[in-house]
């Protein structure tokens, strides 16, 4: 009889845990509102240029690939549905014209300033770097250097491979074409910035990294 008493009490207990559970489903549901929902997921797709123009026709800017240029238009395409805005930007040194999406515009940097230049005067001063390692190596460095768009970069690879010199004999062939190439796109952002002849900004590189000294010599 007292085994009967018990499995009487377990049945009561289970009972009323039905029951609460009963209660808790019949609770009504917060209703959302479907519009609020769909808010926050509309702005995710929407990616529409994040970057803003920041350039006019007639500024110039750097193209890490190719070195200074010049905007000469912005002009309008359309592909598709998809109307597309873009930079046409003249490299004067390799007379190339180049047309740059605006909202893919990551790639352009605007010319240094002053104080920028100044600095990069002073890396041309400075002594260079002696590596040890093997020049096919540091050729592939000193190229990713230049195709950087970096000027800081750009000023130490002039300074790495300036030989104080203009005898070719005191070069490699790939030495002289990696110093001319840094050279060059340094020039060409010196004279947009000090805005002055290439004349006058060869000089002033020119006695910075010590070449002045041996041209008078000779």
């Amino acid at each position: 009889m007292p085994k009967k008493k018990k499995v009487k009490k377990v049945i009561k207990k289970t009972k009323k845990i039905s029951l609460k559970k009963s209660k808790i489903e019949t609770l009504p549901k917060k209703q959302t509102n479907p519009s609020q929902e769909d808010k926050p997921e509309i702005k995710k797709i929407k990616k529409q240029a994040t970057e803003k123009k920041q350039y006019n026709v007639k500024d110039f800017v750097v193209y890490p690939k190719h070195g200074v240029g010049k905007i000469t238009a912005i002009d309008k395409a359309r592909i598709g549905q998809i109307e597309i805005q873009f930079y046409k930007i003249f490299i004067e040194k390799e007379k190339l014209t180049l047309t740059v999406p605006i909202n893919q515009q990551s790639n352009l940097r605007p010319i240094s300033s002053i104080n920028q230049i100044n600095k990069c005067v002073s890396i041309l001063k400075t002594k260079p770097k002696i590596k040890r390692t093997m020049w096919s190596r540091r050729a592939q460095e000193y190229d990713q250097k230049i195709n950087s768009g970096k000027i800081y970069d750009l000023a130490e690879v002039v300074k790495d491979l300036n030989k104080n010199t203009d005898i070719i004999a005191d070069q490699s062939y790939s030495e002289r074409q990696l110093f001319e190439k840094a050279y060059d796109r340094l020039k060409s952002e010196f004279e947009a910035v000090l805005k002055t002849s290439p004349e006058e900004v060869q000089k002033k590189m020119d006695k910075a990294l010590g070449r002045n000294k041996n041209l008078l010599e000779v």
